[in-house]
């Protein structure tokens, strides 16, 4: 499988939401470097309604042609799952694509290797009624093996907590986007230099199941 990822940037070249307006770029890993390979004008219009944006977001996933990785500064939960349809992984980061393509790429490599039963996988503790902890920075870089996605997305996608609290070297780029469509909302601390702490927090709503 030749290596692609695809960005939405504006002007500036860096990343922006698919309202826009901005440009659709698939990149291509040549080597040891991510060269633009095609590119498409693109935004929506969040008045046209549902049927409208469904049908943009096919003309874009026929521009990805076999690419399955998309990298958006943010996306609503509309356009979420009209891309997670078609398997398509969305990264939610904000910069430039010479500041994330081969993090991203890295990431999705390690979720496309099976794990075997011997893999060591840390898993959130309950510290207290519905609060979870996990420090996942002794494989942040260390690990190779084992991705910040595979510790964490399953756990995050169950929702059977009130609160988790992730110790990390460095934020996971695809952990806003995932805690949002999920129903919580996300904060972080800078601790020290390598140290940063994160705390998903059921929203009220979520929670309560009344408000």
């Amino acid at each position: 499988m030749i290596p692609e990822i695809a960005a939405m940037l504006d002007q500036e070249g860096g990343t922006t939401t698919l309202t826009g307006p901005g440009e659709v770029i698939v990149y291509s890993k040549v080597q040891s470097s991510w060269e633009p390979v095609r590119k498409l004008p693109f935004s929506l219009d969040p008045n046209q309604g549902l049927a409208q944006l469904r049908l943009k977001m096919g003309e874009l996933v026929a521009f990805f042609g076999d690419c399955r990785i998309f990298v958006t500064k943010a996306a609503s939960g509309a356009i979420f799952f009209e891309l997670e349809k078609v398997r398509c992984t969305v990264w939610e980061i904000s910069g430039r694509p010479e500041e994330f393509l081969e993090q991203v790429w890295k990431e999705e490599e390690q979720d496309s290797v099976p794990q075997s039963g011997t893999v060591d996988i840390p898993v959130p503790v309950e510290i207290a009624p519905g609060k979870y902890y996990l420090s996942i920075k002794e494989i942040q870089g260390k690990r190779p093996e084992v991705s910040s996605k595979q510790v964490l997305q399953k756990f995050i996608k169950t929702g059977v907590y009130q609160q988790l609290e992730v110790i990390c070297d460095h934020i996971p780029p695809w952990i806003a986007l995932e805690s949002t469509c999920c129903g919580f909302t996300m904060q972080s601390e800078r601790l020290e230099p390598d140290e940063v702490k994160l705390v998903l927090t059921k929203n009220s709503a979520e929670s309560s199941g009344s408000a």
